[in-house]
């Protein structure tokens, strides 16, 4: 928000567009957004140990949490002969999977709100532990699919919670980094589980998958309950008014000067820094009990949270964009896998669980490939492109790295499906998941940030909806995929399939031409939205 007595600023202005760097020193400065407090206990101001400690338990969460929901499909096989489950049953219980994904965030996001996001990191992971048990003694259809139902609701949040926890602890200028840090873990989860899994199903069965994650659930329930401290800063306030005039903190980062950190005193356009306490105000830093707390509740209301997804999905062009790039690409990779569990097993490639698990190596080598494409080479890009445009940041300046995806993307949908349908050798199958790796790495990091930069103060509904969209895509493809084979053929499904990638990569060509024009039509709607949130942080 720029100054409050220039009316006609205010409708120009657009949420995301800040001063990123102030270009009129004698040294390129690096304007922190959102602007941290004075308080202590603001995790902006906390240490590098404590950022670090925080989201390596993030990551471990996370990292567990896609474990669970991917290793099952190395398990088909051998539950078609114990089980006695069709292909179709399977099917059927993924897709319930995806669908308690989808639904999970509606119930459990407002609290994350509400009592912040330490209490539901434990209530996840505890979900999540039990419904591996569940698995590990799962003997009927209906145990079965109730087993995966929890799983999914377990695992709903975990997208959702670790970007708000990345919002509330790091810089717009380290955004990319963070959520690419995710993806990477993401992937490694749901890439590299399978390949572990693959090997216990065949040395130990596999019931020993699900006990082996209830070990390690076990464990990331213990480290998040003693370390993970609440994110959630609900700030001390002074009883002054707050104007867009307070200072912003800059750090220098020429190169001679890094190490160096500076106060710029003058006004940045375009920027509200967050709510502040006084500098002259002494705030003791909270003990380790206190960083602990079970919860930490505001007297925020929690139905906006029920409905605000929903309408930013239909409503915010970059919510809708994100929703439509991730979940089909994440969609894709779901039906990819599925086909690949079920076509593998037979002729001419006869796979057993320890081969259906080893083709993930490939998407994981892609996706620590696309690791600098979306993160890394993304923050460097925006201070580059930020610095070409007179200091000012622009979240679109992220897009132009998300284009290589309209090649990537549908050239190795194709590359997997034609060579399954013409069962071609098994590395040119590996070779496409591969690079589909790097696609799912490289545009869901690009996609992820961009959202963040263009409406932080609602990233926990956004991204309730974007996730929504993402699950409800596969678990339609999922309950067809079948049906879908039968009737098209696999040649024919992929390449319906890499067309309509290609067109969804493209979404990025008029987002880079009228993507601010819409941030600053919708700018009214974001700030109704983002009063709802209890120690905001509009930039």
């Amino acid at each position: 928000m720029v100054n409050e007595h220039d009316d006609r600023d205010e409708y120009f202005w657009a949420p995301g567009t800040v001063a990123l760097e102030d270009v009129h020193r004698t040294s390129d400065q690096l304007v922190l957004v959102p602007a941290p407090s004075a308080d202590p206990n603001d995790p902006l101001n906390w240490s590098n140990a404590r950022k670090i400690l925080n989201y390596t338990l993030v990551s471990f969460f996370v990292l567990w949490t896609f474990v669970q929901l991917d290793i099952g499909f190395t398990a088909w096989g051998p539950m078609e002969e114990e089980l006695g489950f069709s292909v179709d049953i399977l099917n059927a219980g993924a897709a319930v999977n995806y669908g308690g994904l989808a639904i999970g965030c509606f119930f459990f996001i407002p609290l994350v709100h509400k009592y912040g996001r330490r209490p539901m990191y434990l209530f996840s992971t505890a979900l999540q532990l039990a419904s591996c048990i569940w698995q590990a003694q799962t003997f009927s259809v209906g145990s079965f699919i109730g087993a995966n139902l929890i799983s999914g609701l377990g695992g709903a949040i975990s997208e959702v919670i670790a970007q708000i926890t990345v919002a509330d602890m790091f810089f717009v200028h380290q955004h990319a980094t963070m959520n690419e840090w995710f993806v990477i873990f993401q992937s490694a989860g749901a890439f590299l589980g399978p390949v572990a899994s693959g090997y216990i199903v065949d040395s130990q069965g596999w019931r020993w998958i699900w006990w082996w994650c209830v070990i390690f659930f076990a464990i990331t329930l213990i480290c998040v309950i003693f370390l993970f401290e609440e994110s959630k800063f609900v700030p001390v306030l002074n009883g002054q008014s707050l104007v867009s005039t307070t200072p912003a903190q800059a750090i220098d980062i020429s190169e001679d000067s890094k190490a160096k950190s500076t106060i710029d005193h003058e006004t940045t356009t375009e920027q509200t820094p967050a709510s502040r306490v006084g500098t002259n105000l002494e705030i003791k830093p909270k003990t380790y009990f206190e960083r602990m707390a079970l919860v930490t509740p505001t007297n925020e209301s929690l139905l906006p949270h029920f409905w605000q997804p929903i309408e930013t999905l239909f409503t915010f062009p970059a919510v809708t964009y994100a929703a439509i790039t991730y979940g089909s690409t994440l969609a894709w990779f779901a039906m990819m896998t599925s086909l690949q569990a079920t076509y593998m097993l037979m002729p001419p490639y006869n796979f057993n669980a320890i081969g259906i698990g080893l083709m993930n190596l490939a998407p994981f080598v892609g996706a620590v490939l696309g690791f600098p494409v979306g993160g890394y080479l993304s923050d460097k890009s925006i201070l580059w492109l930020s610095k070409k445009n007179g200091g000012i940041y622009e979240p679109e300046q992220r897009l132009w790295l998300a284009l290589p995806s309209v090649v990537f993307g549908p050239a190795s949908i194709l590359l997997f499906g034609l060579g399954l349908a013409y069962g071609v050798h098994w590395s040119c199958l590996a070779i496409g998941f591969g690079v589909f790796g790097f696609t799912i790495s490289s545009v869901s990091g690009v996609s992820l940030s961009y959202l963040m930069d263009s409406y932080q103060d609602i990233i926990g509904d956004a991204l309730v909806g974007v996730i929504f969209m993402r699950n409800i895509i596969s678990v339609i493809i999922l309950f067809v995929i079948t049906p879908w084979v039968n009737g098209m053929g696999m040649r024919n499904l992929h390449i319906l399939a890499a067309v309509v990638a290609f067109f969804l990569y493209l979404i990025p060509v008029p987002l880079l031409i009228w993507g601010k024009k819409a941030r600053i039509a919708t700018a009214a709607r974001y700030r109704k939205m983002s009063a709802n949130q209890i120690g905001r942080r509009t930039v």
